[in-house]
């Protein structure tokens, strides 16, 4: 509990319940558990083996399916290296300057990793192209090989992220992009098969296209939801008319303005409000109550209210204010 500059109370509120913040910690952050750090290791060690194998082999047999698969598995183990870097620095506590501390991170290698992986596919696809307009012999045998171990090691490396990606975006951006290789390896396997059986060279470009197209689609949402973060909107999990009229219905408030709700990592939610209050301060249990509600209802774990008793205008009340 706090007092603000014009005399009404404030409340800042940290969910210590083992679900907003994370069991143990006492800081305001919301962290990746500690098996998450394993997974990226063990994803970054198996991915960047299969890399060396699959692009010698790639070249080895001039499959561009091969290759572009392999620079997919390059990106991915760039990706989890930054995501896995972000994940840690999100665990630094604040500081004076950071008083968030760098749970922002989060954000940033999402979006670095959305934008790196929709320039690689879209270099990887435009070549895709220039070889379907000229087909070049391919070892179609040697490429179904490679691209049974890529089913086995992305497979693997996708079930090491499957249980966190619904709360974290990095973290399903992992999954999502293991699983898709898992895929695509398929779809390389196929190919392999088509070209043995019938001969015919552009089945291999037509697949490193699709590789591209598939990559592009599912890498796009997660573009687009990182842009947003940060830009710090509203999370796209919450209705923040919702919000408003959840608190405007709690006993005793009387209206509710200022209200932000926003990002501060990819697992992180954070929310503050003006609510006025003519009887006044409900006092700290209530307010330790509508905090763990929030967190249950909406998944908001940070929360900072202003009590105000009215009887002075608020000058951020007005919506088009900030």
């Amino acid at each position: 509990m706090s007092s603000t500059a014009d005399g009404h109370h404030s409340h800042h509120g940290h969910d210590h319940d083992g679900h907003g913040h994370g069991a143990g910690h006492s800081r305001g952050h919301s962290h990746a558990p500690l098996s998450f750090g394993r997974a990226f290791a063990i994803g970054i060690a198996l991915n960047g083996a299969y890399i060396l194998v699959e692009a010698a082999f790639g070249f080895a047999s001039n499959s561009l399916a091969l290759l572009a698969d392999a620079g997919h598995n390059c990106s991915d183990v760039l990706g989890l290296i930054v995501a896995w870097g972000a994940t840690a620095l999100a665990q630094r506590p604040p500081s004076q300057r950071y008083t968030y501390g760098l749970t922002g991170s989060t954000i940033l290698a999402a979006l670095f990793n959305s934008i790196f992986l929709m320039l690689t596919f879209g270099a990887i696809g435009l070549e895709a192209v220039m070889r379907l307009m000229h087909p070049q012999p391919v070892a179609g045998f040697t490429v179904i090989l490679v691209a049974l171990g890529g089913i086995a090691v992305n497979g693997v490396s996708a079930m090491l992220f499957a249980a966190g990606r619904k709360g974290d975006l990095n973290v399903r951006g992992a999954f999502l992009h293991m699983a898709g290789d898992a895929m695509v390896s398929a779809g390389v396997v196929v190919a392999g098969l088509a070209i043995l059986a019938t001969g015919w060279q552009w089945l291999d470009p037509v697949v490193s296209l699709g590789v591209a197209l598939v990559v592009i689609a599912q890498t796009w949402s997660m573009t687009r939801e990182s842009v947003a973060m940060s830009l710090q909107a509203v999370p796209e999990t919450i209705a923040a008319t919702d919000v408003r009229a959840f608190l405007g219905r709690l006993p005793g408030v009387a209206e509710v303005h200022d209200l932000h709700i926003w990002p501060m990592g990819t697992a992180e939610i954070a929310m503050t409000a003006h609510l006025v209050m003519p009887a006044g301060h409900p006092g700290d249990a209530v307010l330790f109550q509508l905090e763990h509600d929030l967190h249950e209802q909406f998944g908001i774990g940070h929360v900072t209210l202003q009590i105000e008793s009215g009887t002075m205008a608020c000058p951020l009340a007005p919506e088009e204010r900030v």
